[in-house]
């Protein structure tokens, strides 16, 4: 029998990676010869870094950047075993490095997620994935494009500052101080939402209240947006204003289009692609995906979604495993995704349950009873 197992992280809990050994143990337990191969897989956001850094041997690099409001920070990337860089633009720029009354659209930066790319470009890396969620800015980019060399100016030939204030004035762009490299680096893009640059679904309509703005710094936002996609528009020939996916992260996936070429994609379609996970469920018998908790937001690019699909294609029965799994998460049925099962076995505490120790017996004992029950249905089978 052959196993693959695919499986995101349990936030808060267990990872990636510590999911993978204990199902393993469990399918061990009533398949002790089974070709069991594990492939760490993430969706983009939070724990993306993590699982596909230790999925691949690579290794994680610390260092330090600005924070929004330009204040020195520690903060890490990863490297994938084949030189890949992995980053989340969070860990410079993300909403959770900031106090609930400092958020400040108009001034926060997204420089420190530049410095964190120029930093892979130094030691090598010309192949990026970037994760856009959590972002406590809307400057379109602009910053991280200031960390890796690019100057923006105002109509007056005056050198501009940082942050979401300077959108609307960018007059002129000079891009020829940019570091060594950087025209031979590839963008993919986790990017999960389809919001255009500006307007009413744009990145401030949408994004930036739930970031500190009020009504008219909303709006002041827009008009920068706009005025800002007519200036890229003359000076790069790009229209990237209603580009699916370009408002998302306060512009900043218009931005990597813009300047990079960078590639706009769904999380889990660029993290399984670099996975290889196509090539590994080649012959599988079952596939085990599953993430901390299963609902009908898990049909929307989650990783379980992907596994599924992918599984689905290649005709191989997919059996996830969760946390908890909703009422409404019969919905991932009708997408490829055979079986689902709750570890939980007997009623606990939220803290309880995702208590490393507590957690990871939960899921080895249940996956152990799932493969009995896959076990005495084979016996069943062969003996007709």
């Amino acid at each position: 029998m052959k196993v693959v197992i695919a499986v995101d992280s349990f936030k808060g809990s267990l990872s990636s990676l510590e999911l993978g050994q204990l199902i393993e143990n469990g399918i061990k337990k009533i398949y002790e010869n089974a070709e069991v191969k594990k492939v760490p897989v993430a969706d983009g956001g939070e724990g993306t870094v993590d699982a596909l850094v230790e999925g691949t041997k690579g290794q994680f690099v610390d260092v330090k950047v600005h924070d929004p409001f330009m204040r020195l920070i520690d903060a890490k990337y990863g490297i994938m075993g084949n030189n890949v860089a992995v980053i989340e633009m969070a860990e410079a720029s993300g909403l959770p490095l900031l106090k609930p009354e400092e958020r400040d659209l108009r001034k926060a930066t997204t420089y420190g997620t530049g410095e964190l790319i120029k930093d892979a470009i130094e030691k090598g890396c010309r192949e990026f994935i970037i994760g856009i969620g959590g972002s406590a800015t809307n400057d379109a980019g602009l910053g991280m494009m200031q960390a890796l060399g690019y100057k923006f100016l105002d109509k007056d030939g005056e050198l501009l500052g940082y942050g979401g204030e300077i959108m609307g004035k960018v007059a002129e762009i000079d891009s020829s101080g940019t570091m060594d490299g950087l025209n031979k680096c590839r963008f993919s893009v986790a990017c999960d939402v389809d919001n255009p640059f500006y307007g009413p679904k744009g990145a401030a309509h949408v994004y930036s209240r739930q970031k500190g703005a009020d009504d008219e710094t909303v709006e002041y936002l827009d008009l920068s947006l706009q005025k800002l996609a007519l200036t890229l528009k003359e000076k790069t020939g790009k229209d990237i204003s209603d580009i699916p996916g370009a408002g998302a992260a306060g512009g900043l996936g218009g931005g990597f289009v813009a300047f990079l070429d960078g590639e706009l994609k769904p999380g889990i379609d660029i993290i399984l692609q670099e996975v290889g996970l196509a090539e590994s469920i080649e012959g599988a018998d079952f596939v085990i995906t599953g993430e901390g908790r299963i609902d009908f937001q898990s049909v929307m690019g989650k990783a379980p979604m992907g596994v599924s699909k992918m599984s689905r294609d290649k005709g191989i029965p997919v059996i996830a495993i969760a946390g908890c799994v909703a009422d409404d998460a019969g919905a991932m049925h009708d997408h490829g995704l055979d079986a689902f099962f709750s570890t939980i076995n007997y009623p606990v505490s939220l803290e309880e349950a995702m208590n490393k120790e507590r957690a990871g017996t939960f899921v080895e004992k249940n996956v152990e009873e799932i493969f009995r029950l896959i076990k005495v249905c084979e016996i069943k089978y062969k003996s007709r």
